[in-house]
């Protein structure tokens, strides 16, 4: 279980293919605290750590990982979004965010604005997934909050902080994000579902 609050944006120093699965490694500043089975989200995505060593640790996305998110897509030098675990004593300053990508959007526009920015990302509502405005979204692992809403796109915004400290800074036009929407509302959308097919 994650917040999405990002502790820093990792570089990917290495991507090993073997069969239907991706390794992927990488170095970040907490590399020596990492234990072997921990969890950690990448760009919003919860990986299994399986290997350390000084300076780096690897994970491995399995091919369901990699169809519903954008890691297949990552080059070496690329820079992840990274959150440990919560613990069960901090504080939530995100929202619950459980790591479980549901698919991934495109961004369509960005605005620069007199010190922060407004992100646009489209995304397929055939999957059967909804945003809300002033609703939580979780968009590579960050917790944000959502300013429009439309039935296959959304806007947020993104101070300065979080512009520099993720991988937020990378994102144009064409990029492709991996997008975990509010639980609640997951919820709430399949119980409709149900009751409207009965």
């Amino acid at each position: 279980m994650f917040s999405g609050i990002v502790e820093e944006a990792a570089k990917v120093v290495a991507l090993d293919k073997d069969k239907d699965n991706l390794h992927l490694t990488l170095e970040c500043s907490f590399v020596k605290e990492l234990k072997i089975d921990q969890s950690v989200a990448h760009n919003g995505v919860c990986l299994t750590v399986v290997k350390t060593t000084d300076k780096t640790y690897t994970v491995t996305a399995i091919h369901e990982t990699l169809i519903r998110s954008n890691l297949g897509l990552l080059k070496i030098g690329d820079k992840v979004n990274l959150e440990r675990s919560m613990k069960m004593e901090a504080l939530l300053d995100g929202h619950i965010v459980q790591g479980h990508v549901d698919q991934t959007a495109e961004c369509v526009e960005v605005k620069e604005m007199d010190g922060s920015w407004y992100f646009y990302f489209k995304y397929d509502a055939s999957l059967g997934n909804i945003t809300v405005e002033k609703g939580s979204i979780s968009v590579n692992g960050v917790s944000l909050t959502v300013v429009d809403s439309k039935d296959d796109m959304f806007s947020v915004a993104i101070i300065p902080f979080t512009y520099d400290l993720t991988n937020f800074h990378q994102i144009k036009k064409g990029t492709i994000v991996n997008i975990e929407f509010d639980i609640l509302g997951k919820y709430i959308q399949k119980i409709l579902r149900q009751q409207m097919a009965k």
